[in-house]
């Protein structure tokens, strides 16, 4: 596997609760490349609960999203839009967890819209929840203008993530 690099690290002002590695509240995600796929390795912990001991559904919505959008970047090579989000919570996943393991993979592209699969897994391998989002894909042009994205590139060494 080969580590994205984020494209916006040292953008002023960004502060994604997804990917930005200064946002205090933020879940922090870092992505990597393998073959088709796109993959994070996240550590859940108890701020991020919604019943006792269990991550949080709206937290698990917002990984497997983010993980999808990162497959927008890398694999299209340009910016977009959530339009549509289906999600099906499987299992639920303990913040007591060593770590969770999320993949993502570009399904389909129509035009300018590209259907995204994505899964998060628990730290026995376990499927726990998985999600299809449909993405609007913006033109290179009003990507660069309107996000600042210019490309997604992965550093050129291959590393395997600290789990």
């Amino acid at each position: 596997m080969k580590k994205i690099i984020n494209p916006w690290r040292k953008l002023a002002g960004y502060n994604c609760f997804g990917c930005s590695p200064d946002n205090e509240y933020g879940v922090k995600m870092e992505f990597y490349e393998d073959g088709d796929e796109v993959v994070s390795i996240w550590k859940p912990d108890e701020h991020y609960q919604g019943f006792l001991h269990t991550l949080h559904g709206g937290i698990q919505s917002v990984l497997l999203d983010e993980i999808c959008g990162w497959v927008v970047f890398r694999k299209l090579q340009t910016a977009g839009m959530t339009t549509k989000m289906e999600t099906r919570f499987r299992k639920s996943v303990s913040t007591d967890a060593s770590h969770l393991v999320l993949r993502a993979s570009l399904k389909e592209q129509k035009r300018n819209l590209a259907f995204v699969e994505a899964r998060l897994y628990n730290d026995k391998g376990e499927l726990c929840t998985e999600a299809l989002c449909t993405y609007f894909t913006f033109p290179k042009e009003k990507a660069e203008k309107e996000m600042f994205f210019r490309s997604c590139e992965v550093e050129p060494e291959e590393l395997l993530p600290l789990i």
